[in-house]
């Protein structure tokens, strides 16, 4: 996927974005329509040049499969990660995500969805790797050597559906109304310091990662390099590609817990570590040592979520707004209060999370 000619001479805007999360604790199936409806009522938070949607639980007849959604240029770019595909996976099915003509949307990339297994003995220089590191290792080698194609999502019984647009021109594109999912996640882009295609719309995914982001991750350098020493290649020009890259690393190489992670994002000032008690100044200056080029700086507010959880995340000072609120089994998270009140008007609670304190839901056995 080619990034716009000239993509450095792009002018900064003053960061907008919007963000909506639901989870339904029980897994009660959500249907598309409510953040879909709560992306329109933020719709101001964008100018249409990025939009985009996470769901969980859209695959059930393939849950043990994981879902490739490609976005590919042209032809070319569709027979390459076939090949790629297929030399790399067992494919079972596969098909064109189904769209229909927007007038909102011009010139739409060509989108479709494999199923796939890693083959029980495969015969590549990838054979030695665990089966989660495998996919990876694929999904970062067809992104860097395919002209024309990106993996959109590469989970199981999960997909990301993004692009130029508003939320609702890419909702409507998707037909995301036909889809029902236990977790939601949308975002509404407002570009600064990256130009808005396609390939850098949100969520950014890895497996069964994806993550939403309003601000600006001014450490996206540092991030970056620090990555890539850990085999992990950053192609989309785009913020917060990282963050998805260093949820992977941290809790699913690294074995930190969700909580550990939000730390490493955004962890306690020094003068506020020298005030703790003995085992929690040895906890977060250890963390601090150990993970300091995975720190986020700047301002954000960020959801995370993958097939078992939501988290909502704010950095040190909470420099951007997110709010959570609860109504029954249902839990949201967005950067507006009106966008939930939209879409459940009668909530059972409502608080404003503390800045650098994640907020973690989990769905139940």
């Amino acid at each position: 996927m080619k990034a716009p000619e000239r993509y450095y001479d792009f002018q900064k805007d003053i960061s907008g974005c919007g963000i909506f999360g639901v989870i339904n604790r029980k897994r009660g199936l959500i249907p598309g329509d409510m953040p879909i409806q709560a992306m329109t009522c933020m719709h101001d938070r964008g100018n249409g040049l990025g939009g985009g949607f996470a769901a969980y639980g859209i695959y059930p007849e393939h849950a043990e499969k994981y879902c490739f959604h490609m976005m590919c240029d042209d032809d070319a770019a569709i027979k390459g990660s076939e090949e790629m595909l297929k030399r790399y996976f067992d494919l079972h099915f596969y098909e064109p995500i189904p769209t229909r003509r927007t007038l909102a949307i011009l010139n739409p990339p060509k989108f479709n969805r494999y199923f796939v297994t890693v083959p029980r003995k495969p015969e590549n220089e990838f054979r030695g790797l665990p089966e989660e590191d495998y996919v990876v290792a694929v999904v970062m080698k067809l992104n860097a050597t395919v002209g024309g194609a990106f993996v959109v999502s590469s989970g199981k019984n999960m997909g990301a559906f993004k692009g130029v647009g508003f939320p609702e021109d890419i909702a409507e594109f998707f037909r995301l109304e036909e889809y029902s999912a236990y977790i939601w996640t949308g975002h509404n882009r407002f570009p600064t310091n990256t130009p808005g295609w396609w390939g850098g719309a949100h969520p950014f995914t890895i497996l069964n990662w994806s993550i939403v982001h309003n601000g600006e991750i001014s450490s996206y350098g540092i991030n970056r390099r620090y990555l890539c020493e850990h085999d992990y290649l950053c192609t989309m020009m785009t913020d917060t590609e990282v963050v998805a890259y260093e949820l992977d690393m941290l809790i699913r190489k690294h074995g930190l817990s969700w909580e550990l992670a939000a730390k490493v994002f955004a962890p306690p000032f020094w003068d506020e570590i020298e005030r703790m008690d003995e085992d929690d100044k040895q906890l977060y200056t250890a963390l601090r040592a150990t993970y300091g080029p995975a720190m986020l700086n700047g301002p954000f507010a960020i959801l995370v979520a993958d097939n078992t959880r939501l988290m909502g995340l704010n950095d040190r000072i909470k420099l951007r707004p997110l709010l959570v609120a609860e109504k029954d089994d249902m839990i949201f998270m967005s950067s507006e209060e009106s966008a939930v009140r939209d879409v459940c008007p009668e909530l059972d609670r409502v608080w404003m999370p503390k800045a650098g304190e994640p907020v973690i839901v989990d769905l139940e056995d």
